[in-house]
């Protein structure tokens, strides 16, 4: 193709390139800062579909992902074409078409999810709804990278500054959003601010087009400073690496996320941490005199994984700060390491967008390992030591130091490995000993890799098997704090421990414990007979007097709705003649609670409990009106009510199931956000009046835990004797603290009420 050009100067003027740079710079970075606020934006609306289940974020990673592909591949062939006025009108068609589909908005049809296939249901719901805008979004940054070489700008050799731009972009709209924009503005406000700022973001393009048209026609070769033989295509095998080095840190991202919101601490925003420390990465490797040599990163990769290793085998009482900063740091090296080879091997500016579609590629590969195949493949997080031991093989091939005996390194690691695997199948002395010392024995292991990589410069196949043989260990040999299974669904990763005597069968979501039954006696022989609730829910706690209250106030059975069944505790709470309907999403827990190797509430209490499946804002909205003299909030996602269950809007659903004395009784305790307020806040908007009751934390019985929990009701006689109990507080909501609703919520203000207030 050839095209007719104005006549223009032969070089750009010094201004004119300045010109060139801001404009490009603003370019992509205002389109980084709006496809990384997009995905909050629109993830947060649709979380209420699916119970707030913190699936939904991998989830839409991988769609986020796999459409990040389509859109470099897209700017990949546009860019060919020789006349640079097409791909500008192409583009920028696709963008104001896009813009014609805002706001965000969730696509008619898609309001209820199905019975099972949550996943594949959520691909198409972002599909359909956010696809053609995120799409042209995607294609942004190697577009313009492209454009900005053949505006013949003094830095279009080496246009990769750019994505470090992109990715600054990334890193603030993901930082600010938890921070400035939803406590600042309600879903509808970030929605106008967004599709602003994507009108502002198609003029900033045009703009580039025009300056891009109004350059000096050049060859590419040209413009890139490449002759033919300096700009020879990449290979296939160097294109396969790229992929492969792009896609083990992509998939490690939300394997670290799903480690840490699931084995280390349940705690909201959690999700923010590992994927800004992802994007800083980019930032800091693509910069023209990095902050982090790479070497030093490629010395500090397999010190990293070691470190993961120990922590992975360490099964104590963690200090949060120590193991969180462990896992994140080291995420931190391996991605640096991984990205910092991309970098090292980036091609010249001729083969840019080729580069990309290769990173995006392998961004969606790992993506979909982790966030799709591994979920549906494993029981627990086993994707995270998969893809550490996948690391090792990021490094770049070294020339070894073979000493003398290095050439038995095989024979030795084979013999090693049969001496510490094989009393694992046993029950001798040598098994109890390597158990006790699992943390040792995993960290020796993994030091002989740390040797292997930096003392002895091994093939990276021989550190890769020394690793693998480390994070065997961590699987294979029990933790000392009893035997543990667990069960995986769509919902989150939970763990049934049985204690080492064998006493409690204890649920957990990773370190919050969700439900405990005692199995024996304290002389060893079995419970007998209908099990007494313990935990949060035995009969002297919040729940169990608000029961108690309610009961003893209708003189008469009741009729309880409660929202989240757990290991099925509450079944046992339930009086002769009394009706309770189970609402739970979570099949998995359904067939966990049923099973009595695991408990036995649900089989000696309630042995016909069919409980209500599928979201609760969705199946309890269908209830009869005025039904339920009790209705039990005790759902949680990770280590809190789901945000969707604790608004005005949920309130008004459930008062309107009440009956005309009947209360809504909310389990709030929780270790990271003050939800105490918040509920009474949205009972006060729906004309309730609300009491709290906090227990004594230093109750000491095994299993028992301090339970805060809050009733509300239309008038004080509705709450019986709680109205004048001194353990229960008349509480009114805070002047100055809005009111959470569909639209608008403040995680970040519950998490610095919890820090600043304890457990007050």
């Amino acid at each position: 193709m050839t095209e007719s050009m104005p006549p223009v100067a032969a070089h750009n003027s010094e201004a004119r390139n300045r010109v060139i740079l801001i404009v490009y710079t603003a370019a992509i970075f205002t389109s980084a800062l709006l496809l990384f606020s997009v995905q909050p934006l629109f993830t947060k609306m649709v979380l209420p579909r699916l119970g707030g289940s913190p699936a939904v974020w991998s989830v839409a990673m991988v769609f986020f992902q796999s459409l990040l592909l389509g859109g470099y591949a897209y700017a990949h062939y546009i860019s060919r074409f020789g006349h640079r006025a097409v791909p500008v009108a192409i583009h920028l068609v696709l963008l104001v078409a896009a813009l014609l589909t805002l706001p965000l908005s969730i696509a008619a049809g898609w309001g209820d999810p199905p019975a099972s296939g949550y996943a594949f249901w959520l691909l198409g719901l972002f599909a359909v709804s956010i696809g053609l805008p995120f799409f042209a979004l995607a294609a942004n940054n190697p577009l313009l990278q492209a454009w900005f070489v053949r505006t013949g700008h003094p830095n279009g050799p080496d246009p990769y500054f750019l994505y470090a731009s992109s990715n600054i972009g990334s890193f603030l709209a993901l930082l600010s959003y938890p921070v400035l924009l939803e406590p600042a503005l309600t879903l509808r406000a970030q929605n106008i601010v967004w599709t602003g700022g994507y009108g502002l973001l198609i003029l900033l393009i045009a703009g580039c087009g025009y300056l891009l048209l109004r350059s000096p026609q050049m060859d590419i070769n040209a413009s890139t400073g490449a002759d033919d033989a300096g700009a020879v295509a990449p290979s296939w095998m160097m294109r396969a690496r790229w992929v492969f080095l792009a896609a083990v840190p992509s998939g490690l991202l939300i394997a670290v996320t799903a480690h840490i919101s699931t084995d280390v601490a349940a705690a909201p925003l959690l999700w923010v941490l590992p994927l800004s420390l992802y994007l800083l990465t980019w930032v800091l490797v693509f910069q023209s005199r990095p902050l982090l040599p790479h070497k030093w990163m490629l010395a500090a990769q397999p010190l990293a994984i070691a470190v993961i290793a120990v922590l992975l085998a360490y099964t104590g009482t963690p200090n949060l700060l120590v193991v969180l900063g462990g896992h994140l740091l080291s995420f931190f090296i391996i991605a640096m390491a991984c990205h910092g080879e991309l970098a090292r091997t980036r091609p010249d500016a001729r083969h840019l967008t080729g580069f990309y579609v290769a990173l995006s590629f392998g961004g969606m590969v790992g993506g979909l390992f982790a966030g799709l195949v591994a979920p549906y493949s494993f029981s627990w997080i086993a994707e995270y030591p998969i893809l550490l031991a996948l690391a090792v093989l990021c490094r770049p091939q070294a020339s070894e130091r073979v000493p003398a005996w290095t050439r038995w390194y095989w024979a030795f690691l084979a013999a090693l490995a049969v001496v510490l695997i094989a009393p694992a199948f046993s029950s001798g002395r040598v098994f109890e000993w390597l158990s006790i010392n699992r943390v040792l024995l995993v960290g020796d292991v993994a030091a002989v890799a740390v040797l292997a990589a930096l003392a002895l410069r091994a093939n990276r196949w021989k550190v890769f098997a020394t690793v693998v043989l480390a994070l065997t260990l961590t699987r294979l040999y029990p933790a000392d704090d009893g035997r543990v299974e667990t069960v995986r669904s769509f919902f989150g990763v939970h763990k049934i421990q049985v204690t080492p005597n064998g006493q409690y069968h204890v649920l957990l979501h990773g370190t919050t414990i969700h439900g405990a039954e005692k199995m024996l006696n304290d002389d060893g022989t079995p419970v007998t007979g209908r099990p007494e609730p313990i935990t949060y829910y035995d009969k002297d706690g919040g729940i169990g007097r608000g029961i108690a209250a309610m009961r003893a106030r209708k003189a008469g059975p009741l009729r309880v709705a409660v929202i989240g069944l757990g290991a099925g505790s509450l079944t046992c709470a339930a009086q002769p003649g009394e009706s309770w309907r189970f609402f739970e999403i979570d099949q998995s827990m359904v067939d966990t609670a049923r099973d009595p190797k695991y408990f036995t509430y649900v089989s000696k209490c309630a042995p016909d409990l069919d409980p209500v499946m599928g979201d609760a804002r969705l199946t309890f909205a269908g209830e009869p009106a005025g039904g339920y003299d009790l209705i039990i909030v005790d759902a949680y996602s990770s280590d809190a009510i789901p945000i969707h269950l604790a608004t005005r809007e949920a309130m008004a659903i459930y008062k309107s199931k009440l009956a005309p004395q009947g209360a809504v009784l909310m389990h709030v305790s929780n270790r990271h956000l003050e939800l105490s307020s918040v509920v009474v806040g949205i009972a006060a908007a729906n004309g309730l009046k609300s009491w709290t009751y906090g227990d004594d934390p230093e109750r000491d019985a095994e299993y028992i835990f301090a339970t805060s929990v809050v009733i509300s009701a239309r008038e004080p006689e509705d709450v019986g004797v709680i109205a004048s109990s001194p353990d229960w507080k008349l509480t009114t909501p805070r002047p100055h603290q809005r009111v959470w609703t569909d639209d608008y919520s403040n995680v970040l203000g519950a998490v610095w009420r919890r820090l600043r207030e304890g457990d007050e």
